[in-house]
C-alpha cells in the first residue's frame, strides 16, 4: 500500500483511498454470472495462448465487462497469465538450460524495464489510464495481427546470442511495455528477439518465455504492493487458464490458427471500441 501511495501523488491520499474502497466493493460482489464469465474467459485465454497467443485480450475484456476498473483489470489479468508463462518455460527447459547463464543480463534488464512500466501504470489514476486503453488496444491488436509476418527467420545451427547492446536496449523497451500493459507483449518480444539475437525459432521462443516470467513476476509484485490486484477474480480465472492451456494442446491440432487469430483480433477491436464508446 505504501508503494502505491508513493506512486500516486497527483491523487492524494483521500482520492486514492476512495478508489480502493470502490475497487474492493466491486471485487466482493461477484454474481454467479460474473464468476462463470471470468472462469470461461480464463479457459478460453489459456487455450488461445496455446494455439496462437493473445489470451490477455480475452481476460482483460472479461474483467472490464465485469466492472473491474481498468488498472485493476490489467493487474489481475497479468496475475492470471503467469502460470501459463511458467509451464511454457518448463516445456522449453532443454533449450533454456543451454543458454540461461548468458540470458541473465537480459533477465535483469527485463526486470528493470518491467518495474519502470508497472510504476508508471500505478502513477496514473483510472480515468487517465482508461483514456489510454483503447489506443493501447489498437496498437496491440495491430501488432498481434502482424504477428505471422514478424516471426523471426530460422537460423539453424547457431547458438542464441543474448548479450548484444541493441538487444539489451530493445528488450528494456519491450519489458517497459510489458510492465505497463502487457497485451501483445509475447508477439512483440518474439519479433524483437528475432531482430537482435541469433538462434533458431525454438531457441528464441524459449528465451521469450523465460523473460516473460521475469517481466510478469516483477509487474505482479508492484501491483500486489499497490493493492490493485482483484484476488477473488484471479482465483476464479487462474484454474480456467490452466485448464485452457491443457485443452489448447488438443485444440492446436484441430482448430486452424487463422480462426483463433481472427477471434483474438476481433476481441481486441471490440474492446477498443468499448472503451472508446464508454470513454
Amino acid at each position: 500500500m505504501k508503494l502505491f501511495l508513493a506512486c500516486r501523488p497527483c491523487l492524494g491520499r483521500a482520492g486514492f483511498l476512495e478508489e480502493v474502497v470502490e475497487f474492493r466493493q466491486v471485487s466482493r460482489s461477484l454474481s454467479l454470472l460474473v464468476v462463470v464469465l471470468i472462469f470461461l474467459s480464463g479457459l478460453l485465454s489459456g487455450a488461445v495462448n496455446a494455439v496462437a497467443g493473445g489470451g490477455t485480450f480475452i481476460t482483460f475484456a472479461a474483467l472490464s465487462l465485469a466492472g473491474i476498473p481498468p488498472i485493476a483489470a490489467n493487474a489481475t489479468s497479468s496475475v492470471s497469465q503467469l502460470p501459463g508463462y511458467v509451464t511454457s518455460t518448463l516445456a522449453y527447459w532443454s533449450d533454456i538450460r543451454k543458454f540461461w547463464r548468458g540470458a541473465l543480463l537480459l533477465a535483469l534488464i527485463s526486470a528493470v524495464g518491467a518495474l519502470c512500466g508497472a510504476l508508471i501504470l500505478l502513477s496514473l489514476d483510472n480515468p487517465s489510464f482508461r483514456q489510454l486503453v483503447p489506443w493501447l488496444l489498437i496498437a496491440a491488436t495491430a501488432l498481434f495481427a502482424a504477428g505471422p509476418w514478424l516471426k523471426p527467420a530460422t537460423k539453424p545451427g547457431k547458438e542464441a546470442a543474448v548479450d548484444s547492446l541493441p538487444g539489451s536496449i530493445v528488450q528494456f523497451l519491450t519489458a517497459l511495455y510489458g510492465g505497463f500493459f502487457g497485451a501483445g507483449m509475447g508477439v512483440m518480444m518474439l519479433a524483437t528477439l528475432g531482430l537482435t539475437q541469433s538462434g533458431d525459432y525454438h531457441r528464441l521462443n524459449a528465451l521469450k518465455n523465460m523473460l516473460s516470467i521475469v517481466i510478469a513476476a516483477v509487474a505482479i509484485l508492484v501491483f500486489v504492493g499497490g493493492g490493485v490486484v482483484s484476488w477473488l477474480e484471479a482465483a476464479v480465472m487462474v484454474p480456467g487458464v490452466a485448464l485452457g492451456g491443457y485443452a489448447g494442446v488438443w485444440a492446436a491440432k484441430r482448430v486452424p490458427q487463422g480462426v483463433v487469430r481472427g477471434f483474438v483480433i476481433a476481441t481486441g477491436l471490440f474492446l477498443a471500441v468499448y472503451y472508446f464508446v464508454t470513454g
